[in-house]
């Protein structure tokens, strides 16, 4: 028998038809499926813009769902939802931003309802900013939210990576 010659021999002009098989391909999903779930439960996803470059830190804390502002150059938003521009904010001479105080006094998170006192103290609110924004804007957002009742405030940033270290060659 010659290597060459195919076991079963094909006529010419008769093409024989492919087959796939899925099995292996549901097995690698399941898997990759399984993965995923372990791994992505840690991840606390916080809406960005393209606009806003975020700090670097190296806080372990990992932060809760919670209430987002976010800053960027030139607007003010609250979950998304466009409050006032940075310009507004700037010419205020007010310490607090009232159309930010007036959207923080709405019932923000679904399916949190808020009932006394004691848990108006331990109400979560995270800001988003801008590193290159000027001071006086980040404090009078914070001062804001301070006294719309948000109890907890946290800084979004981004987590520096560390630094690997290298053994010494001479020691071994």
């Amino acid at each position: 028998m010659s290597l060459l010659r195919p076991l079963h021999p094909v006529r010419r002009g008769q093409r024989e038809d492919a087959q796939l098989n899925l099995i292996p391909l549901i097995d690698v999903l399941s898997v990759m499926v399984a993965f995923l779930l372990v791994y992505s439960t840690d991840v606390e996803v916080v809406q960005n813009a393209k606009g806003v470059e975020i700090p670097q830190s190296s806080a372990q804390t990992q932060p809760k769902q919670s209430v987002v502002v976010m800053i960027t150059k030139e607007h003010l938003f609250v979950q998304g939802e466009l409050v006032a521009t940075i310009a507004e904010v700037r010419d205020s001479h007010s310490s607090q931003i009232e159309p930010l105080r007036a959207v923080l006094s709405r019932p923000m998170l679904p399916g949190v309802q808020v009932a006394r006192e004691a848990e108006l103290a331990s109400r979560e609110i995270t800001v988003l900013a801008d590193k290159s924004l000027p001071y006086e804007v980040v404090r009078k957002v914070m001062a804001t939210c301070t006294a719309a009742a948000y109890g907890k405030l946290s800084l979004a940033v981004i987590e520096k990576e560390k630094p690997v270290e290298v053994a010494d060659v001479r020691s071994l």
